[in-house]
């Protein structure tokens, strides 16, 4: 039985257009009975889902807990072309190897939000790749090129003498061109995708079918509460992290960010998430307790509520009484860096998978982020007498027992 609950799947959305052919829709696939087709393409170009990734996701799972078909539509075809939205340049394209890798990671990933038995996974490459030239011409002649820069993006580049490759316009008419073979009756995307979801209704229209509605979500913003989240940024919160890393990294979040993150990632009631901001305005609820019930809540929905309580009390052992984490695990400084009874602190940052790279060591570490057996490292240029045994401790949640 199809039962649509209109104000769930529209919470935490940021447009849905036309509002009248979506209600339309809803009431039509009760009266009839029949599951609507929601389609969201996802494009291998990164192997790790975030938040971000998951407040997508999420309204799939509401629609697919209502009763309707969820399509979760691998991009593998459009990934190699490249998705221009938001780029003032040229984006290099993903080999096929690449994007059949990051595909392979994002199925065993999305599983953790959408119901494994009720989701259809398809990959664009399977109507793609056997496109004739004439049918690709045909598809062309479905759109126009003055349409095509009304994209905000392009509409700059064009008129900044920036290059614009032909290729770079058939990724909005190839991710279309998707929603007419699947015959999707509603689209869901982030706002950057407007554009590309607005061409799927006009070609649905040129291939004489019911036009789609789209549907956008918000772009989620990082834990540091300015930029969108992204793993380039290491602002993000993955969704396959450990449990402890989950929770750390949601009590890390401003006051005010957090009830963001209870809008677009949790199903706790609005009149409930009301009262927590209450609370806090008057003075009877602590803004960190009403934090960890959402760090709790963010952490149960990837693992369970029994590891979302042990993630807490664990974190409380740690940050609350300054205590070292139950496991802490070690690196041994290799003879080949012993050389000179020093190894420089960057380098060993580096070396026990602390920091991303030597800038991002230096930042840290600038920031006043790094310790060694409880003493703050101040410098740079630093160097670590060896032979050394002690806690090297990165920001709030990394610990490394060096040993060398």
């Amino acid at each position: 039985m199809i039962r649509n609950d209109k104000e769930l799947l529209m919470r935490g959305t940021e447009e849905v257009l036309p509002l009248d052919e979506f209600e339309k829709k809803l009431e039509r696939s009760e009266r009839e009975n029949r599951p609507l087709i929601i389609k969201a393409g996802f494009d291998p170009t990164a192997p790790d889902i975030h938040l971000g990734h998951a407040v997508l996701l999420r309204k799939m799972k509401h629609f697919q807990d209502m009763g309707h078909t969820v399509v979760f539509l691998i991009g593998d075809f459009t990934g190699m072309i490249g998705d221009p939205s938001g780029r003032s340049v040229t984006r290099k394209p993903l080999t096929r190897e690449q994007v059949l890798e990051n595909a392979e990671t994002y199925k065993r990933q999305v599983f953790k939000i959408l119901d494994r038995e009720k989701t259809k996974v398809v990959f664009n490459s399977e109507w793609c790749a056997s496109m004739t030239f004439s049918d690709v011409l045909e598809l062309t002649a479905k759109y126009n090129v003055a349409r095509m820069l009304e994209r905000d993006d392009f509409d700059k580049r064009y008129k900044g003498g920036v290059p614009i490759t032909i290729l770079e316009f058939m990724y909005p008419l190839v991710q279309g061109y998707d929603s007419v073979v699947l015959k999707a009756d509603i689209e869901l995307g982030g706002s950057d995708q407007k554009f590309n979801l607005l061409v799927g209704r006009d070609l649905q229209r040129e291939y004489g079918q019911e036009p789609q509605v789209i549907m956008t979500v918000p772009l989620m913003v990082g834990t540091d509460g300015v930029q969108k989240m992204s793993k380039s940024l290491h602002n993000y919160i993955g969704i396959n992290e450990p449990p402890k890393d989950i929770f750390g990294k949601v009590m890390s979040i401003s006051d005010d960010l957090m009830f963001l993150y209870y809008e677009l990632v949790t199903d706790v009631p609005r009149d409930e998430i009301e009262k927590y901001r209450e609370g806090i305005k008057n003075g009877t609820l602590h803004p960190r307790d009403v934090k960890v019930n959402l760090a709790k809540n963010i952490c149960a929905q990837f693992y369970d509520a029994e590891t979302a309580e042990h993630a807490a009390a664990e974190f409380d052992r740690v940050f609350a009484n300054k205590e070292l984490p139950d496991e802490v695990p070690e690196y041994r400084v290799p003879d080949g860096e012993k050389s000179g009874g020093r190894i420089w602190i960057v380098k060993l940052m580096v070396l026990a998978g602390t920091a991303a790279s030597n800038g991002e060591a230096r930042r840290l570490i600038k920031g006043g982020g790094v310790t060694f057996g409880g003493e703050k490292v101040t410098a740079e240029d630093y160097e670590l007498p060896l032979p050394a045994d002690g806690i090297l401790k990165v920001g709030k949640r990394k610990f490394v027992r060096i040993i060398g």
